[in-house]
């Protein structure tokens, strides 16, 4: 295959020119956007240790009132775009959000789509418009893009969670912006998760035409998830992964237009080696530890942990110790689906 001219082979006062009428020859840049066979993406694996970030967020609380912050928030930069950069991945905003007993974090809403995973902590919740979701650790709790939503905190402990927005495919379209409100009341009645999607395989019975929401679910308790997780494992054969996508239960489709969202089981001494995805991805580990091997890097985690993976990553899990690992996996394949090119291939 010809190699592509430089630009630096052109003459000064060619250059010179292009400069000045603001264009620029797409040979010498060509690979740069289209590369050969595959991406070259810029995202570096990375893991974020629950032990080393909770002092610091903690701290955070000590530094800065919720007044000052709105939302007091540690943001998870990855290192191929070094220190400060508001994405774990290409698509995938995360941060670690601290509220902190009698805190309550002001109502906006805003055009990314985010969901909160809880690490730790009892006694707060997440008001998504007008709906009351309990924040348990585990739990997975939606806050889609345009819906109206604030957090409080009535227990007496310090609550974190994991947040994940397509936040950089907004910003990348100039797309991304809040609303701020009132803080709004709470229905008089538990969650959907506790009342009308309760059950796997019921749905309410609306009126004929009536149209189906577009969110009817906002929260995903862990202890579901956890359940049927085991109930999955004591039949899976050998070797097979174990997992459930979180998904709308009116439709089938992901929880979320642009992000997946997948409860992960590892059983101990077993190791789970996915095929190389397009698709980038955040690992959280709710339960359990063990390693993961991300094109040759070796990173171990454990229960509150948070690691990255690129796009068409070499990627292996074991579970350590004699207990199974529990993780949940966070990736753009929804959206790479929209947009027609997501790819799965064989490893090598």
């Amino acid at each position: 295959m010809a190699e592509l001219g430089t630009l630096e082979s052109l003459p000064a006062d060619y250059r010179e020119a292009m400069t000045n009428a603001n264009v620029a020859p797409l040979w010498p840049m060509m690979r740069n956007v289209l590369p050969h066979d595959a991406p070259r993406p810029v995202t570096k694996p990375c893991l974020w240790a629950i032990d080393r970030i909770r002092p610091l967020l903690l701290r955070a609380g000590e530094l800065t009132p919720i007044e000052k912050a709105e939302r007091r928030v540690l943001v998870l930069s990855d290192p191929g775009r070094g220190n400060g950069a508001m994405q774990a991945t290409s698509v995938i905003y995360c941060g670690l959000q601290l509220l902190l007993p009698g805190e309550t974090a002001p109502s906006h809403k805003h055009t990314p789509s985010a969901a909160r995973i809880i690490v730790e902590g009892e006694g707060a919740y997440t008001i998504v418009e007008g709906e009351k979701c309990p924040m348990s650790r585990g739990d997975v709790i939606l806050t889609p893009g345009g819906q109206r939503h604030d957090h409080g905190h009535d227990g007496k402990e310090p609550v974190i969670w994991l947040d994940a927005l397509d936040l950089p495919l907004f910003v990348y379209l100039e797309g991304s912006y809040a609303v701020e409100g009132k803080l709004q009341a709470a229905a008089n009645r538990p969650d959907a998760s506790q009342v009308e999607y309760s059950e796997a395989g019921l749905l309410p019975v609306r009126p004929h035409g009536a149209a189906r929401p577009a969110y009817p679910l906002m929260r995903y308790p862990w202890g579901r998830t956890r359940a049927a997780l085991d109930r999955m494992a004591s039949v899976a054969a050998p070797g097979e992964v174990v997992e459930l996508a979180f998904v709308n239960p009116e439709t089938g489709e992901s929880c979320l237009p642009t992000l997946g969202f997948t409860a992960m089981l590892l059983r101990a001494g077993e190791t789970a080696t996915p095929p190389l995805r397009s698709a980038s991805a955040v690992f959280h580990c709710v339960e359990g530890e063990g390693v993961s091997t991300v094109n040759g890097e070796r990173f171990v985690w454990t229960a509150g942990d948070t690691f990255s993976t690129p796009v068409f990553a070499q990627l292996t899990h074991k579970a350590g110790g004699k207990a199974p690992a529990r993780l949940i996996r966070i990736d753009d394949a929804p959206l790479q689906k929209k947009l027609a090119f997501y790819e799965e291939r064989p490893r090598a």
